[in-house]
């Protein structure tokens, strides 16, 4: 298994080294030297998502990066992390983080507050989430977010949130049915308002995730404990995203 993280650890520091140029899965299977086919289902298992999903996570992170420390424009900063399309780029930029690329800047690296998706599954029986939050940091723990979304890759509004000031337990009642994936974070205590885009120092966060989370018409109650620990190596970089959303847990802290 070590080798194999490895291989996936050599692929990821490629797309971090060539953001702004085409990849394709070929490319990566080589510099994991192993065949296409081989790569694609490691890579999965060891980082829970594709390659494909994963470069488009790190390039939309970079994204965030350029466009909260730099004056470039919105169409310079999508040629750097290797879209060729400014308009792909702002769509997808909208669909993952809920704002225009334009928004984002103006926001400072924050996202305005998040409604809580409650579309899905309205008419049809739910379900109650709970489980325990763990962690053996809490001295670095700030508030910690809890959501449930539809992909390990956080992408527009969680369908149930919640916010804890501290580990223990947590409940997300009136989850509909569906399969969904819980991720948790929690900002170093003191820093949240201070955060913006991607991290200086990973020793900031702390995060943490369970699933897949399967709801069917039968079922009640779902249990899901989290461990909050360091972002793990190799990480997708798409618990990171979930700073994008830490307006909600500001929000609910200041409530």
């Amino acid at each position: 298994m070590e080798t194999i993280e490895v291989a996936v650890g050599r692929v990821i520091e490629a797309m971090r080294d060539n953001l702004g140029e085409r990849l394709t899965i070929d490319d990566m299977a080589r510099t994991a030297m192993f065949s296409k086919f081989h790569f694609s289902r490691l890579f999965r298992k060891v980082t829970g998502v594709s390659p494909g999903r994963f470069l488009s996570a790190m390039r939309l992170q970079e994204a965030k990066h350029l466009l909260v420390t730099t004056s470039l424009t919105v169409t310079e900063i999508s040629h750097q992390v290797g879209y060729t399309s400014v308009g792909t780029f702002s769509s997808r930029f909208r669909k993952s983080v809920g704002v225009s690329p334009t928004t984002y800047r103006q926001l400072g690296g924050f996202t305005a507050p998040i409604a809580i998706d409650r579309r899905r599954g309205a008419a049809t029986r739910s379900a109650t989430v709970r489980g325990e939050i763990h962690s053996p940091l809490t001295d670095r723990l700030g508030l910690i977010f809890v959501g449930l979304f539809t992909d390990r890759i956080p992408q527009g509004q969680p369908v149930r949130c919640t916010v804890l000031y501290q580990p223990g337990p947590y409940v997300l009642e009136d989850v509909p049915q569906g399969t969904w994936y819980l991720l948790a974070h929690s900002v170093a205590a003191g820093l949240e308002e201070f955060m913006r885009g991607p991290l200086a120092e990973e020793q900031t966060l702390c995060v943490g995730s369970h699933g897949p989370i399967r709801v069917r018409p039968d079922t009640t109650t779902v249990p899901a404990d989290v461990l909050l620990g360091p972002v793990p190596a190799p990480d997708p970089e798409v618990l990171t995203a979930l700073l994008d959303i830490r307006s909600v847990a500001l929000s609910v802290g200041a409530a």
